[in-house]
């Protein structure tokens, strides 16, 4: 499995997802501004993955201000830049927030600057580690609820490269595989910066995990004729009523599994969940370039001139979804009283 990143030597090498798969290739960054472009490029994309390669990011941030006579106060712009990078995803405030908070803590207690980085660096590499044990857990949970001979549909990509390592829908998947309870899986392809084509099926086809590609517009037709039995899914933002933000398209993927009567799972790590937001209605949306939509990295596919409207996500509401899969096991509905106990759980953890 291709690592999405590598804290090697006081530098953070990232794998460039825009160019794969045709090569494989590491971008170090030596400081935090190059990370937080990876960010924004897509070089680096998939909630979980942002959230590490962000503290990370803080990391870098606090080694170019160890002599800053205002460490606090410097890190804290690093952090709200660093917060600008993307709205949508809710583990890069997470993972950022965490990183500041404990910097705030050590500096208030007089530690030295250089202490202080290298408990910094000890907290992003702990992040990172705990992604893929938390992804390995909620992926056991996941593939409990796929039936046999599985034929499962899943929309971009929520696999290793979205993440630290084996993934949060991939990871239920690979789960399930490993079981020998996969039959299929449908990838949608989609757009505009085909994700699912790109960067699922790749991984799928690494791992000799049985893979079909199909472009967006198939999907409903997809189900119905060819004996689709669960649709697995990540998220970007969960909120404290169960609606979930992911990659654009997710929400008709969403009605056509309602009408076919198929159930859609979410799966997605608790740093995923933003108890603040009542609604997904409050979720902050991305909207991207138009040029995303005009063309495909040097190709033009469409007039120069002509309107676009590129929102990054979309909202499935919590209705449609027949579960939530966490590292804390399953969530259902009723959604806000299980995600309000779900949310105590996490604070006795703490």
């Amino acid at each position: 499995m291709i690592e999405t990143m590598r804290w090697q030597e006081g530098k953070l090498l990232l794998l460039d997802q825009t160019k794969l798969p045709q090569s494989v290739e590491f971008i170090t960054c030596t400081d935090y501004k190059r990370v937080k472009f990876a960010i924004k490029r897509l070089e680096v994309r998939g909630a979980p993955a942002i959230g590490a390669a962000a503290a990370f990011a803080m990391v870098l941030g606090a080694q170019e201000l160890l002599d800053h006579p205002d460490f606090v106060g410097a890190l804290a712009r690093v952090r709200d830049d660093l917060l600008s990078a993307r709205p949508t995803a809710v583990n890069l405030a997470w993972a950022v927030e965490q990183i500041y908070a404990l910097a705030k803590k050590l500096n208030n207690e007089d530690w030295p600057s250089g202490r202080i980085l290298g408990q910094l660096e000890a907290l992003a590499i702990k992040i990172y580690e705990q992604d893929i044990a938390r992804n390995r857990k909620l992926g056991a949970y996941g593939a409990a609820l796929l039936p046999e001979e599985a034929v499962v549909l899943t929309h971009c990509n929520a696999g290793a490269l979205a993440t630290c390592g084996w993934g949060t829908a991939l990871g239920v998947i690979r789960a399930a595989h490993a079981q020998g309870r996969i039959k299929m899986v449908y990838a949608d392809e989609t757009r505009p910066l085909l994700q699912g084509a790109r960067l699922t099926a790749y991984e799928l086809v690494e791992d000799r995990i049985p893979v079909t590609l199909i472009t967006d517009g198939m999907a409903a037709w997809t189900m119905k004729t060819k004996g689709v039995n669960a649709v697995v899914v990540g998220a970007d933002r969960i909120a404290a009523n169960g609606d979930t933000a992911n990659k654009i398209g997710t929400y008709g993927v969403a009605l056509a599994a309602k009408a076919q009567g198929v159930p859609l799972y979410v799966a997605a790590p608790t740093s995923t969940f933003d108890f603040t937001l009542a609604f997904g209605e409050e979720i902050p949306i991305e909207e991207r370039k138009p040029n995303e939509v005009r063309s495909f990295r040097s190709e033009v596919t469409a007039p120069e001139d002509v309107l676009v409207f590129n929102p990054a996500f979309d909202v499935t509401p919590a209705e449609l979804i027949s579960g939530i899969i966490t590292e804390y096991g399953v969530v259902t509905a009723p959604y806000v009283e299980n995600i309000k106990k779900l949310q105590e759980a996490l604070k006795e953890d703490v």
